[in-house]
């Protein structure tokens, strides 16, 4: 038997951050619930009350919840509408496929001023004879029965023939109480019968492929049986005891968990949070990048991140995504940042072994040149390195050339010799300057010839 305790409703108040005394709406469908109790208690501001699927067999402790405007009550084993006088803000009950047979109880209702819509479809009462005349002269603040609007008409025929209506469904309520009566009686010997059979020895004959559990559960299924309060109870006893029984043969399998690397050394891509990742390669920088499409909202220390040299692996919230890079990388020097507005990763992971490039050189333009000094720059040369992105840019740097090339002009080369000989002309007198200004050099072998013209 399953009880509502403060941690289930606890758990379905999440959206009222756990709270539940100032809770207004709780959902407590599918629970196999077999009494409503406590809600009255812990929740008194509830308005709307999910209870259908279940097992309830009776409206009870609800009565105090002043503030209620929505029960809904489907798919139980309820026979009666009762105790929902204290409701006083109810405005729509739902009471789709119970057992309800009494359809005089209809009438506890008139005190619920507020009541706008009631369910009855797939009751017993609802195939009563004058059933939805009847409920629409008990029920003068009804305006909706079954998902149909009640016009005014309606409700005028319907309360002419009241009285005639109250005698039809005592009658009818007298003949489905005598049904009733049987049902459980039967219910209640084939039970007995059902135990005595399950304790006897059963046999198996050589070629019976069919287990004796497969056949118990067949013939559960296929016995005819009357839809009954306690054909649903069986039932669900039924299936409740085969869940106890697979479960005692054994838990279930654990899954396997999944290989990130083989024995052989060798890693596996792997991707269990199904993120959109996109890999490229920086050649200027010589690096390999990783763009991973995290979630945006996630918080970053559920993000782990694990670089080697020949894969990256990211746990994302316990998930892990796995890639085996394209080349050897440094994991020492790799680096991970992460966008504050779409939320993604991108790992920057250089090379470990890269392609050896040849550095720039960059050559002062000519006219920073002196022409009277072709020599090297006095200051060295000097290399930076940019961004750490592995590429070298080298500063000023002059070109040397032959220093036999890069002397003053020898005047006296111009100077025939006697014979018709070039050269320097031996033994004549120094050469007389006639503009000292001009910086000529005279040799000191030089004879002034009164017949040759002076350089100028």
């Amino acid at each position: 038997m399953v009880y509502i305790t403060e941690d289930m409703v606890r758990r379905r108040a999440e959206h009222n951050e756990g709270e539940i005394f100032s809770l207004e709406e709780v959902s407590l469908h599918q629970q196999n619930i077999e009494r409503i109790e406590h809600l009255e208690k812990w929740c008194r501001e509830l308005k709307i009350l999910y209870l259908q699927n279940n097992l309830i067999p009776r409206i009870e402790n609800v009565g105090r919840l002043k503030m209620l405007e929505y029960l809904n009550l489907a798919l139980n084993n309820i026979e009666a509408i009762e105790n929902l006088e204290g409701c006083e803000s109810l405005k729509k009950l739902d009471l789709t496929v119970n057992f309800v047979g009494r359809l005089s109880s209809v009438a506890s209702l008139k005190h619920n001023l507020h009541l706008r819509e009631l369910f009855l479809v797939g009751n017993p009462c609802a195939e009563f004879q004058g059933y939805r005349p009847y409920v629409v002269a008990s029920l003068p603040q009804l305006q909706s029965l079954d998902g149909q609007e009640v016009s005014r008409s309606e409700r005028i025929r319907a309360e002419q023939g009241l009285e005639e209506l109250r005698r039809s469904v005592q009658r009818q309520e007298e003949a489905y109480a005598r049904r009733r009566a049987q049902e459980k009686e039967e219910a209640r010997r084939s039970g007995a019968a059902g135990a005595e059979q399950s304790r006897a020895p059963q046999g198996r004959s050589a070629g019976w492929e069919e287990s004796e559990e497969e056949r118990q559960d067949r013939e559960f299924w296929e016995k005819p049986c009357a839809f009954s309060p306690e054909s649903r109870l069986e039932a669900h006893r039924h299936l409740e005891a085969k869940q106890k029984t697979t479960n005692l043969e054994g838990e279930p399998t654990p899954k396997t968990p999944r290989t990130l690397i083989t024995a052989e050394g060798r890693a596996l891509n792997l991707n269990q949070p199904k993120l959109d990742f996109c890999l490229s390669e920086d050649e200027e920088a010589n690096s390999i990048k990783l763009d991973l499409a995290v979630y945006r909202h996630m918080d970053t220390s559920l993000l782990e991140v694990d670089v080697q040299p020949t894969y990256v692996r990211v746990t994302v919230k316990g998930k892990i995504f796995q890639l085996v890079l394209p080349a050897e990388v440094r994991p020492d020097s790799c680096s991970v940042r992460r966008s504050g507005t779409t939320g993604h990763l991108l790992l920057t992971m250089p090379r470990a072994v890269g392609e050896i490039r040849a550095a720039t050189r960059v050559l002062a333009p000519a006219s920073a040149r002196s022409s009277r000094d072709l020599g090297p720059d006095p200051t060295p040369s000097r290399t930076s390195r940019t961004g750490g992105a592995g590429r070298y840019v080298i500063g000023r740097e002059w070109l040397e050339a032959d220093p036999a090339h890069r002397s003053v002009v020898d005047l006296t080369n111009i100077v025939a010799r006697e014979g018709g000989e070039g050269g320097p002309l031996e033994g004549r007198g120094p050469l007389r300057p006639t503009d000292p200004s001009k910086g000529a050099r005279l040799s000191e072998d030089f004879v002034d010839d009164p017949d040759v013209p002076p350089l100028m």
